[in-house]
């Protein structure tokens, strides 16, 4: 599981992390991080997609919350005893062991 969470991370980080520094030009010297590239790589994406390129940040940022959103369900569901435990856990401890008493 650690190999899948690295593997979804480690292409979030440098996705989000070009596309901020590049959005704000804030480049280091580095042509890559300069808003001209960034602007340069969305016309290319938008013509070969046939899309706006001012609308392909927001599909890259649903597919990542469905990624994320996925990956998530895959922990939970390999956890889910762990989890399970651990809700009861909180649930006895603030809501008391015993069932409220009816009027």
């Amino acid at each position: 599981m650690r190999y899948v969470l690295f593997l979804w991370a480690l292409p979030m980080g440098i996705i989000w992390g070009w596309y901020f520094l590049s959005y704000y030009d804030i480049n280091f010297g580095f042509l890559m991080l300069s808003r001209l590239v960034h602007d340069a790589v969305f016309d290319v994406y938008g013509q070969i997609l046939g899309v706006d390129p001012q609308t392909i940040p927001v599909l890259l940022a649903k597919a990542c919350v469905f990624d994320t959103a996925l990956i998530g369900a895959l922990f939970a569901f390999r956890r889910r005893r762990q989890l399970m435990a651990y809700y009861r856990r909180q649930k006895n401890h603030y809501f008391g062991e015993s069932e409220p008493e009816s009027a």
